[in-house]
């Protein structure tokens, strides 16, 4: 709404141009999700559900979790809602996806006030349901961008683009969402884990946008495809961003407040669809790694035993996180930093190498 709105005032009054600046714009969406998430989460706590424990992790962090008001991810990701809405300029595919978001959201807000848990099976159909719709959306929203009517990768170590099979596509998308929901619900245990990994991830992905893809010199000199879009879509990611500060104010070690379901698997959806924007799949080892391991070889380790009897890991507890504290004495904080520092290292590592090894 203002980058139209600046559009149309500027032939009234020149400042007003600076409504049609994306630096402008991804400076204001950060800092305003991030005083809206900072003032306006803690108004919500008691209108929010209280953690009643978690099933599936160490008794310390269960304990330190029961009562606290959850489900916070409801308020932040409904406040990036209305402002990408107010801020970036839309499209009908990332209007869907802003919806679709929201929709994720709401899937784990109600197991959040649910007072039995709606169970694995469910909530992994729920996500299906959604990524399949998801891939569909980014498929024709991609190819209704491409100049030649084409959806194409750019992957590593390849300086040319990739054209990609509408089925392949569909699969790996869904595949893509489906882990990303999972993996980043599974590494919401610790105060701040999750959302400072996920912040990692979020601004990752907005420099990626804005800065590289988003950019024709930076792009042409890369050897990488000119994302029309990346502007805006890099207006979305550090708008994310600014509402993950705001909450992680309040969720940093000891937290006041929990994002819960309705924020994990919102954020990891989000991040999902940020990765297949890009055009590079594998551009998710460089914002989730520690995300995809600390949780998806839980996943992995429970769907091989469930459905082939095979055991892997059996000296390790998974999350990962549960593991460190359990089985190496780790504190929370030791926890978040050396997670942190991880990610860190290997987000340079993998962007250096995906970039400039072409």
């Amino acid at each position: 709404m203002l980058y139209y709105l600046g559009q149309y005032l500027q032939t009234i009054w020149g400042p007003a141009r600076l409504l049609n600046s994306y630096a402008v714009l991804i400076t204001f969406a950060l800092y305003l999700g991030f005083f809206l998430a900072y003032k306006l989460i803690p108004k919500f706590y008691n209108w929010l559900p209280h953690d009643r424990g978690r099933e599936f992790t160490i008794k310390e962090n269960a304990d330190a979790a029961k009562g606290k008001p959850t489900g916070a991810g409801s308020v932040f990701i409904t406040l990036f809602v209305l402002i990408v809405f107010l801020i970036c300029p839309m499209n009908w595919y990332r209007s869907a996806v802003v919806v679709l978001t929201w929709l994720t959201m709401l899937t784990g807000f109600l197991d959040d006030c649910s007072t039995t848990s709606w169970g694995e099976y469910l909530k992994g159909a729920l996500d299906l349901a959604i990524s399949v719709v998801t891939a569909f959306v980014l498929y024709f929203g991609l190819k209704q961008l491409s100049p030649d009517g084409l959806v194409k990768f750019w992957i590593p170590f390849h300086a040319g683009q990739v054209v990609v099979n509408p089925v392949v596509y569909i699969v790996i998308t869904t595949i893509m969402l489906w882990a990303s929901i999972n993996t980043t619900n599974c590494t919401d245990g610790v105060d701040g884990l999750s959302s400072s990994l996920v912040l990692i991830a979020l601004i990752t992905l907005g420099i990626l946008f804005y800065f590289i893809l988003g950019h024709k010199d930076i792009s042409a000199y890369l050897l990488l495809p000119h994302l029309s879009t990346g502007a805006a879509w890099g207006i979305m990611a550090f708008t994310m961003a600014g509402l993950v500060m705001g909450y992680l104010w309040h969720n940093a070690f000891p937290s006041e407040c929990l994002m819960g379901d309705a924020g994990s698997r919102a954020l990891g959806y989000f991040i999902g669809v940020c990765v297949m924007v890009s055009g590079n799949p594998f551009i998710i080892f460089a914002t989730s790694s520690i995300i995809f391991i600390n949780g998806g070889m839980g996943l992995l380790k429970v769907a091989l035993l469930r459905f082939f009897k095979i055991k892997i890991f059996e000296n390790i507890r998974f999350p990962l996180h549960d593991h460190m504290r359990k089985n190496r004495g780790w504190s929370p904080t030791q926890v978040l930093l050396k997670f942190m520092i991880m990610q860190l290292l290997i987000t340079s590592a993998v962007l250096g190498i995906f970039l400039k090894i072409r």
